[in-house]
């Protein structure tokens, strides 16, 4: 499949479901890596203004999530995240941030990511690590 069709295949998927609710876009692909992009707009801003860790991590999860889904034989599998952990650096009010899914650990079960959260100018605005589980379907 090519990397056009799998970006529209992901974006498809995500629509009714968190990622839609954020307008997070799945924008890039790799061979290792996934990318996503999400607008800061007052929808995801705490009350100061600010872009809102917990929107952070959601896109940080979905992007990890779905380069699980894509590098793993996601027919045979269910991909879920088991655990994320974040690191909030800078502060953005407007834009568009990006988040890279890169592979730290790509084993049969587990997997470890690194998620890069940045603005247009790539300014470091999140590190997020992200634990994902590949559980076999029951056929």
């Amino acid at each position: 499949m090519e990397k056009h069709e799998i970006l529209a295949k992901c974006n498809e998927m995500s629509k009714n479901t968190l990622m839609d609710t954020l307008n997070i876009e799945f924008t890039d692909i790799g061979d290792d890596y996934v990318v996503a992009k999400m607008p800061v707009t007052s929808k995801v801003h705490q009350p100061d203004g600010v872009l809102h860790g917990g929107a952070t991590v959601a896109l940080a999860e979905s992007v990890g999530s779905v380069a699980s889904h894509i590098f793993l034989d996601s027919s045979e599998y269910f991909i879920r995240g088991i655990e994320i952990s974040a690191n909030h650096l800078k502060s953005i009010s407007e834009g568009d941030v990006y988040a890279k899914a890169s592979f730290l650990h790509k084993g049969r079960t587990t997997q470890l990511w690194n998620i890069r959260i940045t603005d247009v100018e790539d300014n470091l605005i999140s590190v997020v690590k992200l634990t994902t589980i590949a559980l076999p379907k029951k056929k």
